[in-house]
This record gives structure tokens, sequence and C-alpha cells, in this order.
């Protein structure tokens, strides 16, 4: 394939339209919270970006690919990507979340859904069009050249590579910006309990998770609607058998107290989220999310999972992030037939840093992002092939640059669609 031809976005055919495509996914979420996903997305077209993912899998259908399969992440884009404390206590970069994740997909399918999210966000603060178009093409030459530097690492080396944050924010030649950066992840960690969307215990020494709404509450709160119910104790210790032997002897040594709904996301609004706590012998809490797991969107791309969704989710992130999980794994609950995956709600992830840069760190972050990506892309594929398609020009990042331009032009009409759509679950609340 050339590489000239990964610029071009080709028309859609009449069907299905932008609207049709959200509005089918809507029939699976919970009916109170489909207001609040387009609500969401309403906000601007970079929320609107986010939360079609499976808009733009449908848009890539007809684009030109690479022909280089990797285990893709399918929802890529730069908000996607969040700083995580490890075990060790050193704070990493990596992909955040998997839901749509699926392995032997073309590499530039994620590429392509970074640099558009560059484009629509650069061109949301305002930059001008060849400032967007020079800041998606960085990340693209992010990519390529971390892409060059991995393949001359063993398998292993690549493995146990790392996106050291403290190391990246180091490389931010602006000093005043590397200072802000570094009191962004300082405030971040010194703030969570303010957070809201982290879980609480109520303050009268229950085992009991607080209620936040909207964003965390129990059950009765929206008339215990028995189709969006699930036996929760079924449903985690399912998950608890299929863990393997010592991960299930960790969990074992806690004891399931509550659970409570949570509200994620922007495109995973309205699906099943839920909060487990867990607590130790002497009253360590522990928060597990139960999430739902459905249809990957790449699986339009011609490539269909046929095992538990859940599983896919779980072996997509172990593959793809740099530092994964110990709680991760799979469930359902049989009585509805629906499935889920399950992890660990870290009381030290630092979250999407991406959201908290201003508008001059943009360039650093894309730049970061793209690097990230070629990390998570090189542990399923030969990055030698990657590197070799990649080039040493700038050929490919200036036609991903002005893909980007070219997408972000359809987000912004397809935004517009939905802003006019006559739908009631689209107008603002």
């Amino acid at each position: 394939m050339l590489i000239g031809l990964l610029n071009a976005i080709r028309a859609r055919p009449d069907k299905p339209i932008p609207v049709a495509i959200l509005a089918a996914a809507d029939r699976s979420r919970v009916p109170e919270l489909v207001p609040v996903r387009y609500e969401r997305m309403l906000v601007s077209p970079f929320a609107f970006l986010r939360g079609a993912a499976a808009v733009m899998a449908e848009d890539l259908k007809y684009q030109a690919r690479a022909g280089i399969a990797v285990q893709a992440c399918g929802d890529c884009h730069l908000l996607n990507f969040g700083a995580f404390e490890t075990p060790e206590e050193n704070i990493v970069f990596d992909i955040n979340d998997f839901d749509e994740t699926l392995a032997g997909i073309d590499f530039t399918v994620d590429l392509k859904r970074l640099v558009a999210s560059v484009a629509v966000a650069a061109l949301a603060a305002k930059l001008p069009k060849s400032r967007a178009r020079a800041i998606a093409a960085a990340a693209v030459e992010a990519y390529r050249s971390r892409i060059r530097v991995l393949a001359k690492l063993s398998p292993l080396e690549i493995w146990h590579s790392r996106i050291d944050l403290a190391r990246e924010i180091e490389r931010v030649e602006d000093r005043s910006l590397r200072q802000k950066l570094s009191a962004i992840v300082s405030k971040a960690v010194e703030h969570l309990q303010q957070d809201d969307n982290f879980p609480h215990l109520v303050k009268d020494n229950q085992a009991r998770i607080e209620d936040r709404p909207p964003l965390i509450y129990h059950f009765t709160r929206k008339g215990d609607d028995a189709q969006h119910r699930v036996d929760e104790r079924r449903v985690f210790a399912s998950y608890q058998e299929r863990l393997t032997p010592e991960r299930r002897c960790l969990i074992e040594r806690y004891a399931l107290k509550d659970v409570a709904f949570k509200v994620v996301g922007v495109g995973s609004v309205g699906t099943f989220c839920a909060i487990g706590l867990f607590m130790s012998g002497d009253g360590a809490p522990l928060f597990l999310q139960v999430k739902e797991a459905g249809k990957s969107v790449l699986e339009c791309l011609g490539r269909e999972f046929e095992d538990h969704p859940g599983r896919r989710v779980v072996e997509g992130q172990r593959i793809m992030q740099a530092a994964s999980d110990v709680f991760l794994g799979w469930t359902e609950d049989e009585a509805s037939g629906r499935y889920f995956y399950v992890r660990h709600l870290k009381n030290r992830r630092l979250g999407t840093i991406g959201e908290l840069v201003e508008e001059r760190a943009l360039g650093s972050y894309a730049r970061l992002c793209g690097r990230t990506l070629a990390r998570a892309h090189a542990r399923s594929a030969d990055p030698a092939v990657l590197a070799g398609y990649m080039g040493k020009s700038d050929v490919m990042d200036d036609a991903l640059a002005s893909f980007a331009l070219a997408y972000a032009q359809r987000t912004q009409r397809d935004y517009d669609r939905l802003l006019a759509a006559k739908h009631p679950a689209t107008k603002r609340r």
C-alpha cells in the first residue's frame, strides 16, 4: 500500500449515517443514562469524537490500510492515555482503556484515531489549521522515531520497556512548562480525595460506598430496574474462579461488602459499570470495577472475536499495557447473558493528564502519546516491520497529518448533524 493513499478520506456510503450508528448502541444501555451520553458528547466536537469510536471505525472500513496487523487499542484518542503509579511507586504513562481492543487490526487504525483527536483538540483550542496539522504530524513523527528505536531491541527488552512520566516531563524544553507539568502531576495525587469520580467510604465506619450522585450511587436510586441489575455476588464469584491460583489467593483475603453503580466516560455512559468494595480482615479497602464488555467497534473491519468479550478486553490490555493490573479478569451474569471485565480501581491513578495540560503543552503531549502508542504496538508486532513501513523521511507524517485535518472537518460536520438531530436524547438537559 502506498503511503500517499493514507492521507485521503473516502466518501461514506449512503448508510449507515453517524446518528444511526450512535442510536444503535443505545438499545443496550440504561435508558435513564442515554441522554447523559449525548449531553456529554455535545459538549464539543472533541467530546463527540471521544464518544463516536463506532462512527470512526465504520469510516475506516473505507480507508486505505498498511497491511501490518497489531493488537489495536481501538479507541486511541488523546484522553485515553493516563499516568499510573506502579507497585514500585514509579509514575508511568500509558494507554488507559481497552474496551474496543482487538487483535489482528491494521496499526494505522490506532494511529489515525490518535492524530484525528490531535487535530480536533488543536482546532478546538482555536489554533490555526497549519498549527493543528503540525502537531498531528509531530505525533506521527514521535511514533515513527520511537518504533525505530524499539526495532533495535529484543522482544524481552521491548516487553519490559515503560514510559517514565517524570523523565518525559524533563524532556520538555520550555522550563516554565516543565515546572507546570510537574505541578499538575503532584496536584493530581494530592487532591485525589476530592475527586468525585473515585469512590469513598461513608463516614460512620460502615463498610459502604458513599453515594455521590450523579456519578456514583446505589441501585435503589434508579428504582432497582430489574432489566439492568445483575447478581453482583455471583458475578464477582465467577470472576474469582477464573483468576490464576496466585491471584485468587490474593483476592480471597478480601470479602465483598458493597456494590454501587458508576457512570463513566463519554462513549461508555449507560453501559453497566459498578464498583465492588472489598475489605480485608483488618479493614483495608479494595475497590474493583466491573464493567460491561460487548463487541469491539473494530469488528466491523473484518475480524470478529467469538469468545468472551471480557476476555478480549483483558487479554488486549495485558498485551498492550506496560504495567498491567494484577486484578484484571473477566466474568458474566448468567441470568441476563451479559459479559463483563474486572479491574482494580486504583486510588493512586493520576488519570488523564491530557485534560489538565494547557494549549502550549499540546505538542509535547501529542508526541508523548505517539511514543506510547509505538511501545504498545511493538509488543504484538515486529517493530522492524513497522519501522520499515514508516520510513526515515516525513512522508508518513505528512500523509497522516493531512488525514487528521480532513477527519477533523468530518467530525465537525458529524457533531453539527448530531446537534441538529431531533432525537429527544440529544437535547441538553
